[in-house]
C-alpha cells in the first residue's frame, strides 16, 4: 500500500466498511482516501461496495468467510461487541453540539417568521457577535427543517454585459404610514442587471406611470448607465396593450425609454421565467433583509435596504455565476450607456375632442388643432409649460402651444378658417329661430370673436332650454341694448331675474307647503275620530 494508516485509523475504517459504508462517505468521514480505503478492506476481506449498484444488493452479503479467523459465512454474525465498541467510539469522536445551538431560540423564532438561512446568518453575525461559517448555519438549519420542498429547475439565460436588465414590483415590508398612523404594505421595485446580477431595490407607497418612469430613472442613476433593453411584464403602468409582436407601451414610459436610450421589452403573457433574474431577486429580498420587518419611516426602510444591498447582496457569491456579484458589476458599469445630461420633463397626457370651434380643452385652457379634425378625438400630452397635440394613429405632432389660464385661448394664424363652417352657419340659424334678440346677439358674438364665439353661442342656446326662449330674448334684447352682447352678460341677468328668483323661492317653500297642508289634514282626521268615536 502506498499509504500506512495507524492502527485506530486502519480499524475505524475496517469498521466503516463492514456497516455498508460507499467509499465516497468513508472519504468524507475519515480524511482517508478511496484508493487507500479500498486497499485496506480488501486487505481485511470486507466487500466493497461496486460503483452503479446503489441499493441493489447489501454489502453484508457480499462479505466472504474468513477461516484464519474461523468465521461463518454469514456476515451479519461478525458484527460482534468490538465492533459496536468502535462504532460508539467513532460517534463519540463527532461534535456533540452545533455552533449555533446557543442560539436556537432566535433561529427558531426567525424560522417561524419565514426568514431563510443567509438572514439569519447575516442577523447572527451584525446582532449577535457569530463567529462561524454560514455553512454551519445552513447546516443547523436544515436540521431544524426537515420538510424543505425540492427546488425546481429553471433555464439560465446568458447576457453580455450592459445587455439587459429586467424589472418588476413585489411585495416591500410594512412601514408606518404618517397619514393613517397605521402599518401600510408598501411596493417593492427592483431592476436587475443581466450579466452582473447587480439589483437595484427601492420602496414606494404606490404604484402609477409616473412613478413606475421616475423609478427607472432612479435606478439608472444608481447604476450610472442605462442598459440596452429591458424586460419588464405586461402591467399597466408600462404596457397598454399586450402583444407578442407588437405590444403598445404606455406614452409616457414609452418616452422616458426613449429619452435614455433604452428598448422596452414586454414579456409573453404568463412566462415569467424570461424574467427570472428579477423574479429571483424579488424573492431574494423578500426572504432576506424584508422578511418579518416592520419600519417607522419610508426613509428608514430604503436606508436598511440600501445597506443590506452594498453589505451583503454586492458582496456575495452568486450560486449561478459563481462570482461575486460587485466584481462583476464592476466589468458591466463601463459597458452601460451614459445618461443624458438633461432629465426627462415629465408630462401629463389624454385623448381630446376638437369641438365646432376647432379647438381642445385642457385644463380650462382652449388650444386650436389644423383644420379638418372636427369631432376627432386627438391624443394631448401637457406639463407646466406646454400643450402638444399629437395625431391619434402616427403620433405625430400637430401644434405645440404655450400654456394659458383658464378660459383662455391658444390658437395659430394658419389654424384660423377663411370662411364661416358650415357647422357654425347651422348653429347661428338655431340661434336666429330661437328669437330675433338671440340670433342678433349670437351673430354679432360670432362677428366679434369668429370662431371662438362659438361655445359661447352654444351657452346662450343651453340657457335658452333651461329658462325658456322668452326669458332669454328678453336678456338678450338688453345686452344688444347696453352694448353688451356677451354670454356672461345674460347668463347673470337670468340669474337675477325677478321671475326665475320668486320661481326658486316657491321651488324652495312648496315641500314646506306640501308638509303643512299634510300636518293640517292629519290633525283634522284627528279631531273627527276623538268628535264621532
Amino acid at each position: 500500500m502506498g499509504n500506512v494508516l495507524s492502527n485506530e485509523k486502519r480499524e475505524q475504517v475496517i469498521a466503516l466498511g463492514r456497516l455498508g459504508w460507499p467509499l465516497r462517505r468513508i472519504e468524507s468521514e475519515t480524511g482517508v482516501r478511496r484508493e487507500t480505503a479500498s486497499a485496506y478492506l480488501k486487505a481485511a476481506k470486507v466487500a466493497v461496495r461496486p460503483p452503479g449498484r446503489w441499493g441493489r444488493s447489501k454489502p453484508a452479503n457480499e462479505v466472504t468467510a474468513d477461516p484464519d479467523r474461523g468465521t461463518s459465512a454469514n456476515p451479519a454474525n461478525e458484527v460482534t461487541a468490538d465492533l459496536l465498541e468502535l462504532k460508539q467510539a467513532y460517534v463519540l469522536k463527532t461534535p456533540a453540539k452545533s455552533l449555533c445551538a446557543p442560539h436556537e431560540a432566535f433561529v427558531r423564532e426567525a424560522l417561524q417568521r419565514g426568514r431563510n438561512a443567509m438572514a439569519i446568518y447575516q442577523q447572527l453575525v451584525d446582532d449577535h457577535g457569530f463567529t462561524a461559517t454560514y455553512e454551519s448555519v445552513k447546516r443547523y438549519v436544515r436540521t431544524l427543517r426537515r420538510d424543505e420542498a425540492p427546488k425546481q429547475a429553471h433555464p439560465v439565460i446568458v447576457t453580455a454585459p450592459g445587455e439587459e436588465s429586467q424589472v418588476d414590483w413585489g411585495e416591500g415590508p410594512l412601514v408606518l404610514n404618517p397619514e393613517t398612523g397605521k402599518y401600510r404594505r408598501t411596493r417593492l421595485f427592483t431592476m436587475v442587471l443581466g450579466y452582473s446580477r447587480k439589483a437595484v431595490h427601492l420602496l414606494a407607497w404606490k404604484s402609477s406611470t409616473e412613478v413606475w418612469a421616475k423609478l427607472h430613472e432612479e435606478a439608472f442613476r444608481r447604476l450610472g448607465g442605462a442598459p440596452q433593453t429591458t424586460v419588464l411584464d405586461n402591467l399597466r403602468e408600462g404596457v397598454l396593450t399586450p402583444d407578442v409582436y407588437e405590444p403598445r407601451l404606455n406614452p409616457l414610459f414609452r418616452d422616458v425609454l426613449k429619452h435614455y436610450g433604452v428598448v422596452g421589452l414586454p414579456c409573453r403573457v404568463r412566462h415569467p421565467d424570461r424574467k427570472g433574474k428579477v423574479e429571483s431577486g424579488i424573492g431574494h429580498a423578500q426572504r432576506t433583509p424584508l422578511k418579518g420587518m416592520r419600519f417607522d419611516s419610508l426613509e428608514e426602510a430604503q436606508a436598511f435596504l440600501d445597506r443590506w444591498t452594498t453589505r451583503w447582496a454586492d458582496t456575495r457569491i452568486h450560486g449561478t455565476t459563481k462570482r461575486q456579484v460587485a466584481v462583476m458589476f464592476a466589468e458591466e458599469a463601463p459597458l452601460l450607456q451614459r445618461l443624458p445630461v438633461e432629465p426627462f420633463r415629465y408630462y401629463r397626457f389624454g385623448e381630446r375632442t376638437v369641438h365646432l370651434d376647432g379647438c381642445i380643452e385642457v385644463e380650462g385652457g382652449y388650444y386650436g388643432v389644423p383644420p379638418g379634425h372636427l369631432g376627432q378625438r386627438l391624443r394631448v400630452q401637457w406639463d407646466e409649460l406646454y400643450v402638444r397635440v399629437l395625431a391619434p394613429v402616427t403620433g405625430e405632432l400637430l401644434r405645440e402651444h404655450r400654456r394659458t389660464s383658464r378660459g383662455g385661448r391658444r390658437m395659430a394664424p394658419a389654424d384660423r378658417p377663411a370662411s364661416t363652417p358650415p357647422t357654425t352657419l347651422e348653429l347661428l340659424a338655431r340661434a336666429s329661430r330661437a328669437g330675433r334678440a338671440i340670433g342678433a346677439l349670437c351673430a354679432e358674438m360670432h362677428r366679434r370673436e369668429g370662431e371662438a364665439s362659438v361655445r359661447r353661442v352654444q351657452g346662450v342656446m343651453g340657457l335658452a332650454k333651461k329658462y325658456g326662449p322668452a326669458l332669454v330674448e328678453e336678456a338678450c334684447a338688453l345686452g344688444l341694448e347696453v352694448r353688451s352682447p356677451n354670454y356672461r352678460f345674460v347668463r347673470r341677468y337670468l340669474e337675477r331675474h325677478p321671475v326665475l328668483a320668486l320661481k326658486q323661492v316657491d321651488e324652495l317653500i312648496r315641500p314646506l307647503t306640501h308638509y303643512q297642508q299634510l300636518i293640517e289634514r292629519l290633525t283634522a282626521d284627528t279631531n273627527n275620530e276623538r268628535t264621532h268615536p
